[in-house]
């Protein structure tokens, strides 16, 4: 093999595998965060879902690439664990349409693809029809890349050395080792499957020796979503072992039957002039029998990994942590990964919701504490504003990291919206906080409250609290209408309750302190009711852009 051969083959490599990503990058640029609402529409029908595996797996032309989004999905808690079982085993079946367009030889075509992306990518002003030009001549560079690679390895059909070492592949053990750990060297079935196949087609290996490379091949690429579910949570970790027992129990089966049975010879008398289409329709058997050998235990699959990776003991609920932010990988690598808007979206709504929940708390137990007059709740209240101040920097690093990587103008609307909304809850909880500390002032100066005021004040706290229960969602069903008549009471509130002040101030039934105090408790109260507002409102316009 001539250095010129080496250098194709490499050039030819890396158009393979940059056209795959220029695939998957513009399918995330055009679908974001509409894969949430795909996936939304799963229910626990094992068909449905291996359906929607193996069409998402089709379109990106890479299981890896699914399984790791799957991964961020159960980590994020969109998608249960028995869920994921059914999308693995269809991203099983969708990653063999790369092999079989590979085996139909469209290669001639291949430069028209990548003419009429690039076309739409440079003549055509819209962003949306740029996403899909990349699609298109990503798939267009993919198949000039097979083709330069094939014609590179034509040359190594007359190496007597090549040949030994690919006759070494016949052993089930040393092909099926071989295939893996390639694999998860270039982290792409399918990749790994079309350089078979270029090798396969310049004569130089035939389905004798490629088919336990191939079943190697099929573990190799769990790596992927190994590497991504490092510092997930259980469940994430879990549905990579799925993966991996999905193909390790396929490559034992179809090992023992090759072994046993002429099965390879079958598959070769199918396409006997074709040994790429050989490959692709021994891949293609491969996951289809394989998924349909496991899809009645698919439950159980489940089970064994819980087994295997048990629950941990609860995270102490006093240590500040993210309990639905965690990293995934989007750092590690320039490339955004397909469906990185849903799964952080849903991340950072679950985190938010957690917030809600804290400010109002600490709403309700300040009034509280101020109508008690007394200080006992304070540290609880002033601990739960730093949890609450936590989540707000951390939540907020996270949405400043993602808005980097976003690629659709609508989810990045989305993103900035959050960042927003927890600004607004993270003053909330400072008012709240101002509140309760009022406590010290009544106790220190031994003020003490009307039951005119004492009414007042609980008026407060039950507007505030149904105004936060209102946001809780922090979802599709907020209703900002209502929210803003809820504002607009408490803007009512406010302005009556100063009245009464007055009134009180002139029969002198209110001490100095007192009355600086309840001014201050009320500027606190009507900004508390604008901060909701500006959350629901938030929320609102950036739902329905």
């Amino acid at each position: 093999m001539k250095i010129t051969d080496l250098i194709s083959l490499l050039g030819g490599l890396g158009l393979f595998l940059y056209g795959m990503q220029m695939m998957s990058n513009g399918l995330e640029a055009a679908a974001g965060n509409r894969m949430k609402k795909i996936l939304e529409k799963l229910t626990a029908n094992r068909f449905l879902g291996v359906l929607v595996g193996a069409g998402i797996t089709a379109a990106i032309q890479s299981s890896s690439a699914t399984t790791v989004m799957v991964v961020g999905f159960v980590n994020s808690g969109m998608m249960t664990l028995g869920q994921a079982v059914w999308i693995i085993m269809g991203a099983n079946i969708g990653t063999t349409i790369t092999g079989q367009l590979i085996a139909l030889d469209i290669g001639a075509f291949a430069p028209l693809f990548a003419f009429i992306g690039v076309a739409l990518i440079v003549f055509i002003k819209k962003e949306k029809v740029h996403h899909y030009g990349k699609i298109i001549a990503g798939l267009g560079i993919l198949f000039i890349g097979m083709d330069m690679m094939s014609s590179a390895m034509m040359p190594l059909r007359d190496s007597q050395t090549f040949i030994n070492l690919m006759t070494k592949f016949s052993n089930p053990v040393l092909g099926i080792l071989a295939g893996a750990l390639f694999t998860a060297v270039i982290q792409s079935s399918s990749a790994s499957v079309g350089i078979l196949q270029a090798l396969a087609g310049s004569g130089v290996i035939g389905l004798s020796q490629a088919v336990y490379v191939l079943f190697g091949q099929n573990i190799g690429t769990c790596i992927t979503a190994v590497l991504a579910s490092i510092g997930t949570a259980r469940n994430a970790k879990r549905t990579t072992i799925i993966h991996l027992l999905f193909n390790i129990i396929g490559t034992i089966i179809f090992t023992i039957v090759c072994i046993l049975t002429p099965f390879a010879a079958f598959v070769e008398s199918l396409t006997p002039d074709n040994v790429a289409a050989q490959i692709a329709n021994m891949h293609t058997i491969f996951n289809i029998t394989t998924t349909i050998l496991l899809l009645p235990f698919g439950t159980y699959l489940a089970k064994i990994t819980t087994k295997i990776l048990p629950d941990l003991p609860e995270e102490k609920s006093d240590v500040m942590h993210l309990e639905y932010i965690r990293p995934i990988p989007i750092e590690n690598r320039g490339e955004t990964k397909i469906g990185l808007s849903a799964i952080a979206v849903n991340a950072i709504k679950n985190e938010l919701l957690r917030m809600v929940k804290m400010a109002k708390e600490n709403v309700d137990a300040s009034f509280e504490a101020v109508k008690d007059g007394k200080t006992t709740l304070l540290e609880e209240v002033r601990d739960r504003e730093e949890y609450i101040d936590y989540l707000n920097k951390e939540i907020s690093k996270y949405i400043s990291k993602i808005m980097v990587k976003e690629r659709n103008p609508k989810d990045s609307q989305y993103m900035s919206a959050l960042f927003k909304v927890c600004g607004n809850l993270e003053r909330i909880g400072d008012h709240a906080v101002n509140i309760c500390e009022y406590t010290k002032m009544i106790e220190e100066k031994n003020i003490t409250f009307s039951k005119e005021v004492i009414g007042e004040i609980a008026q407060m706290r039950e507007i505030c609290v149904k105004a936060l229960s209102k946001v809780e969602s922090i979802d599709n069903g907020i209703n900002v209408a209502e929210i803003a008549g809820i504002e607009e009471k408490i803007d009512e509130m406010t302005e009556q309750f100063r009245k009464n002040q007055i009134d009180r101030m002139q029969v002198g039934k209110c001490s100095d302190e007192g009355c600086v105090l309840y001014s201050e408790m009320l500027t606190d109260f009507e900004r508390i009711g604008d901060h909701i507002l500006n959350v629901g409102q938030e929320m609102a316009g950036a739902v329905n852009e």
